[in-house]
């Protein structure tokens, strides 16, 4: 049985990836108004568009990190844009390719790390180098993250410290922050990946 308060978190969590996936995957897209927009699918030209310069994004790995980026993350052909702390300031404006390869990465290790193998790392992640694969990377992600909320309890949620990824404040935290708060990433990034999909069919010739 879920837990209660868990519940509308839960309901907003789909909502928001919901929302995510019609706006990548068209044929319409829903502004919040109510009216809706026609788009067509997401195309990997669109994934890796840089509208300004020094983008981070996923490339090739054999191509080496991008602008102000001092590594790949992840493993496999492509690897994601970043840099050990201090990061670079100010913040590189980031492709829609890093967006939802961070958005997926996150999802699955943060599900792993909550009712898993507590052992997946960034460098374990694989990412697509297009948009079909990241697409199914982020489905994956999502589902992962909603069994392992399915298998908590009421007490959990309360718990300091019951999901152990390495990457947040999660060892500090009650678990039900550390679950709003991936809701809260689900709901900007979604909503940076529509602007920037807006921007692109927008741009000038």
């Amino acid at each position: 049985m879920t837990a209660p308060r868990l519940t509308p978190l839960l309901q907003q969590f789909d909502f928001a990836c919901e929302r995510l996936a019609n706006r990548m995957a068209g044929p319409v897209m829903d502004s919040g108004d109510g009216s809706e927009t026609k788009v067509g699918p997401m195309t990997d030209e669109e994934y890796f568009w840089e509208p300004v310069q020094e983008c981070w994004s996923v490339r090739l790995r054999a191509a080496g990190p991008g602008p102000r980026a001092t590594l790949l993350a992840g493993t496999g052909d492509w690897g994601r844009d970043t840099a050990s702390y201090p990061h670079p300031w100010p913040p590189p404006f980031t492709t829609i390719a890093w967006r939802l390869s961070h958005l997926s990465e996150m999802l699955s290790l943060r599900a792993d790390h909550t009712a898993g193998g507590h052992t997946l790392t960034r460098d374990d992640y694989r990412i697509s180098g297009n948009v079909a694969g990241a697409v199914a990377e982020f489905d994956a992600g999502a589902t992962a993250w909603r069994k392992a909320l399915l298998s908590i309890d009421d007490a959990a949620l309360d718990t300091v410290g019951y999901c152990t990824y390495p990457h947040g404040s999660d060892p500090e935290e009650p678990f039900i922050d550390i679950v709003w708060w991936v809701n809260q990433e689900v709901l900007h990034h979604g909503a940076e990946i529509a602007l920037i999909r807006d921007l692109y069919r927008a741009r000038q010739p």
